[in-house]
């Protein structure tokens, strides 16, 4: 059993508190972009669009991601304390969310731009691990979105919660979400380059799969609890995104052409 005690302010500049989670947003764009620029995109060109690019990226990762949550997880408390919805150094973004975000600023910039809306959001889908990596990391040092409770050896108390051994479900999702999910879509991404939108789609898939099954593992939204067939708000999200991923699959699946 490990005790978790962690403080989730990283450091203080005046009275300013820097956190673990705002760093890890900070550093996953950082990482994601200089992965893309380094390691995947190889046209100059294509490496100024990215660059340009990145500031939509944040856009829709904040905007989807608060509004996310606002929506999906809690509608009735930002109802009635409405100024709150602005307040997201609380806490407070939801994965789906930003992701809607994304897939939304991904189709405003490749109009704008006139570029291939599969080329940029297979970028995304490469370098998104890396974010889920640091992000379930600093949910796990800020004792959030913790597991449900159980005797394994690895189990982990949080102390700013309660005194119950939990799985850290974080770790989980750190490791399949994060890890896992990086390999696996950069070998399938150098092995079938050419074709594009592919890895988008296995994005969708594999992190859908791993997202609704560590979801048993994770203790539900004290507000929300279970919802159909006794599944979490995040299991009923990750299903839908689940068929959307295996439908482009489908649509994008030439990859048996090419040897």
């Amino acid at each position: 059993m490990f005790i978790n005690n962690f403080d989730p302010v990283a450091f203080q500049v005046f009275s300013i508190e820097i956190r673990w989670y705002s760093l890890a947003y900070i550093f996953g764009l950082i990482f994601g972009w200089i992965y893309c620029n380094k390691f995947i995109i190889s046209e100059n060109i294509k490496k100024k669009l990215f660059d340009d690019y990145i500031t939509y990226i944040i856009i829709g990762i904040i905007l989807g991601g608060r509004l996310g949550y606002v929506i999906i997880y809690n509608p009735k408390y930002f109802f009635n304390n409405f100024t709150e919805i602005f307040m997201i150094w609380n806490g407070g973004m939801s994965f789906h969310g930003g992701l809607i975000g994304i897939i939304l600023a991904t189709i405003i910039f490749c109009k704008k731009n006139k570029q291939d809306f599969f080329y940029f959001s297979d970028l995304v889908a490469l370098s998104a691990p890396i974010g889920l990596f640091l992000g379930r990391m600093a949910n796990f040092i800020n004792s959030e979105l913790y597991g449900r409770e159980t005797e394994l050896f690895w189990s982990v108390k949080f102390i700013q919660i309660d005194n119950l051994n939990r799985h850290p479900s974080q770790i989980y999702e750190a490791i399949f979400e994060g890890l896992i999910l990086f390999f696996v879509l950069r070998y399938i991404y150098k092995k079938y380059s050419n074709n594009i939108g592919l890895t988008s789609s296995l994005f969708l898939i594999l992190y859908s799969v791993f997202r609704f099954l560590i979801e048993f593992t994770r203790e539900p939204d004290l507000h929300i609890g279970t919802i159909i067939f006794n599944l979490s708000m995040g299991q009923i999200m990750s299903t839908i995104f689940l068929f959307a991923g295996l439908y482009l699959f489908y649509i994008k699946n030439d990859f048996k052409k090419q040897k």
